[in-house]
């Protein structure tokens, strides 16, 4: 029993883990610029993800471009 509880929560973790690395896998790049630490573009990864400079997403890459 204790060998099943051990396996059970060892494949939850797991998964979580998993699940995990996907989101953070999925999130758009933005691209900001050295000189003017403005949005220069967005890179959405996403299918459904539709952001731009004007729409930033809550969570994203922070790229520094030239």
């Amino acid at each position: 029993m204790k060998n099943l509880m051990s396996a059970i929560i060892f494949m939850v973790l797991g998964a979580m883990l998993v699940l995990a690395v996907l989101d953070w896998a999925t999130l758009p790049e933005v691209w900001f610029s050295y000189s003017t630490d403005e949005c220069v573009q967005v890179i959405n990864y996403h299918e459904g993800d539709k952001y731009s400079c004007e729409n930033l997403p809550n969570k994203f890459h922070h790229i520094w471009v030239k």
